[in-house]
């Protein structure tokens, strides 16, 4: 396979063309945080968090959807960057409803853990305070739309590893929302699966199972990358 030599944080670095810069980026060893990121699924860009400079360039780059190239020079975490993700993990809290405390996912929470990396301790924006619904009309599972930040890691797991197309992203601006089947109570959406995938990739609360409390929901968004896995491998079919 033809491949590249680049240069990230000045080292130089070898990499497979058309790989994504995310993916060379950690197999160097260096961490770089990510929220809608999810292995086993198509890569969206939308959480910003893994934003990368390229001398030369005038604008940042989404890591996970931007391709290595010959020469390329990256950075990854220069104070702008930094302040950068600072600003979006701000951004994401007080435009949202997060109240840690009597959260499902307290103390697993992919969002929370990223704010105390980051030293993100206070808000510098005002805090929208919305009013969201909570849906419970699913028999197993519920939807907290106060605690989602539209990574549309539901979205594409149920899309393109269960196949339904249960959920999708519906409005604009601070009325952006996730919804089941063309705006259906979860309960309601016949596409539904029941196969709780959805809940598994989650990276806040806003997906949880009935009968979770403060800080029991964990999740192991890992076994979706093993069902990928399998199904590529063809490890089930005889």
């Amino acid at each position: 396979m033809p491949v590249v030599t680049l240069t990230i944080n000045d080292h130089p670095v070898s990499a497979s063309v058309g790989a994504s810069l995310l993916s060379v980026v950690r197999e160097a060893g260096i961490p770089i945080p990510t929220l809608c990121q999810l292995d086993g699924v198509t890569p969206a860009g939308a959480c910003r968090m893994c934003l990368v400079e390229v001398e030369g360039a005038n604008r940042l780059f989404a890591s996970c959807v931007t391709q290595v190239a010959e020469g390329m020079r990256v950075h990854t975490h220069t104070p702008k960057l930094i302040e950068y993700r600072k600003m979006v993990i701000e951004l994401l809290l007080a435009e949202g409803n997060h109240i840690c405390s009597v959260c499902v996912a307290n103390g697993h929470c992919e969002l929370q853990d990223l704010a105390a990396r980051l030293g993100v301790d206070h808000v510098r924006y005002d805090y929208q305070s919305p009013v969201r619904e909570v849906d419970v009309s699913h028999e197993r599972f519920g939807l907290d739309h106060n605690r989602c930040v539209l990574c549309a890691r539901c979205v594409r797991v149920c899309d393109e590893i269960e196949g339904a197309h249960t959920w999708d992203i519906a409005g604009r601006g601070g009325n952006c929302q996730i919804v089941a089947d063309m705006h259906q109570p979860w309960g309601d959406a016949t596409s539904c699966t029941s196969c709780g995938k959805c809940v598994q990739a989650c990276p806040t609360g806003a997906l949880f199972r009935h009968g979770a409390t403060v800080a029991e929901m964990q999740k192991d968004k890992e076994k979706l990358g093993f069902l990928v896995q399998a199904r590529e491998q063809r490890q089930w079919v005889v």
